[in-house]
């Protein structure tokens, strides 16, 4: 029991290190605009697939090192990914019902929450309005949901950690 804890909370930790990574690593400025919002996709699957374990506070966590890592304003993705974590919990027990395609929508509607409270933030702190291809990742998010969630149930279980 004790060592399915310790591999559950690694292999958090490193998928979200991992995404931190993927969501810095430079890409050509012609697919940048379509990169994956890939903190809020992994928060959003381990708030599903373990609700009790991952919350808001992990959302707050990962948000706050998101900031530091993109040099962003401290506190801004936090809040974003506290809300969509407390919002994934709350509805976790209705969406986990649903076969993958249609969590996906689910995911989506998060998606757009955390860009639309982002833009407000940016709004409200005097910053230059970003153009529409800020809503890209959204998109790429909705059709990456089952294929990501797919893979990591399967890690989790081929590891045991879930």
């Amino acid at each position: 029991m004790m060592i399915s804890q310790q591999s559950m909370r690694w292999m958090v930790l490193i998928s979200l290190m991992l995404a931190l990574f993927l969501t810095i690593v430079p890409l050509p400025p012609v697919w940048d605009d379509w990169r994956p919002q890939w903190v809020t996709l992994l928060l959003i699957f381990w708030c599903l697939t373990l609700p009790e374990r991952i919350g808001v506070f992990w959302g707050f966590g990962a948000g706050l090192m998101l900031d530091m890592f993109t040099s962003g304003l401290l506190g801004q993705q936090a809040l974003s990914l506290s809300l969509v974590a407390y919002v994934t919990i709350t509805l976790h027990a209705r969406v986990r019902l649903f076969p993958r395609w249609q969590q996906s929508f689910f995911v989506w509607m998060l998606l757009l929450a955390e860009r639309l409270l982002t833009l407000w933030i940016l709004g409200a702190t005097g910053q230059p309005m970003p153009t529409l291809a800020y809503w890209l990742p959204t998109l790429v998010g909705l059709a990456l949901w089952p294929w990501l969630s797919s893979s990591l149930t399967w890690l989790g279980q081929r590891t045991g950690a879930l």
